[in-house]
């Protein structure tokens, strides 16, 4: 599901408009796994956390593309040697209005919502 957000109300925060992350992959798992994980689920995108537990980024199909082609070097990428959408991230306190300005300036369409110890919290999408 994704959230529709043409012009937020100017009091809306990202917090109030986003939604649990359904996915969530370590930056470990290799790449032929994270295609694999994609293709199951039928999702366009995977966040990913570090090994702290913090989010690393949002991995998309897009960037998987390259990999599709399954060959041995695939099977030996980890994921956070992959170019992936990585910081900055929303908060849940911004302005939703403002968070939806940063993505169209970055073109995302889904922005990984972070607290402040970096830990992923949701979600924002356009």
């Amino acid at each position: 599901m994704t959230l529709t957000l043409e012009r937020p109300a100017a009091t809306a925060t990202v917090g109030d408009l986003m939604r649990h992350p359904e996915l969530q992959i370590s930056d470990d798992v290799m790449v032929d796994v994270a295609i694999d994980i994609l293709h199951s689920s039928g999702a366009d995108h995977v966040l990913v956390r570090d090994d702290d537990g913090c989010c690393a980024g949002l991995l998309t199909r897009a960037h998987l593309a390259p990999f599709e082609v399954r060959s041995r070097l695939s099977e030996r990428i980890p994921v956070r040697d992959v170019t992936f959408d990585r910081a900055p991230f929303a908060t849940a306190d911004m302005p939703a209005a403002t968070a939806a300005a940063a993505m169209r300036a970055r073109g995302l369409a889904v922005w990984p919502v972070v607290d402040h110890d970096g830990h992923a919290v949701g979600l924002f999408g356009l």
